[in-house]
């Protein structure tokens, strides 16, 4: 598949496996309008799981996940939830989870499609990504 990359920053390259993207854009389809949110596993630099808390909370205005219920796993570096609107950036309370957990944080937006995922830093700046 060809690469799809998005940012101007020049940094490590985020790696994710496409199969894991079509399993989240599902998952984010079947939960709307509410959102849904997840952690993700990375094994060999590449993202290729995501983890369900099970103390999460799927809204129509936000989700709420808790990091306190995984177990310690350096595997798991950061998390993934959907939008249920256009918008694909982040809001203030995602930019406050984001200092706080991990170093990679994606934001699928609906309608849940390839072209429809963010990247983002745990400062909240795009990050660059290659669909594998």
């Amino acid at each position: 598949m060809k690469n799809r990359i998005r940012s101007n920053k020049e940094e490590k390259l985020i790696r994710i496996e496409k199969e894991l993207l079509d399993f989240i854009s599902n998952v984010a389809k079947n939960t709307y309008p509410n959102e849904f949110a997840a952690f993700l596993r990375e094994d060999k630099d590449i993202i290729s799981e995501i983890v369900l808390s099970p103390f999460s909370i799927f809204g129509r205005n936000s989700s709420t996940i808790s990091n306190f219920s995984l177990p310690i796993d350096p595997t798991i570096i950061g998390s993934v939830h959907s939008h249920p609107g256009r918008n694909g950036h982040p809001s203030e309370s995602d930019l406050i989870f984001f200092s706080r957990y991990g170093k990679v944080h994606i934001i699928v937006r609906y309608p849940f499609e390839l072209e429809d995922y963010f990247f983002y830093s745990r400062e909240g700046e795009n990050l660059n990504y290659e669909v594998i």
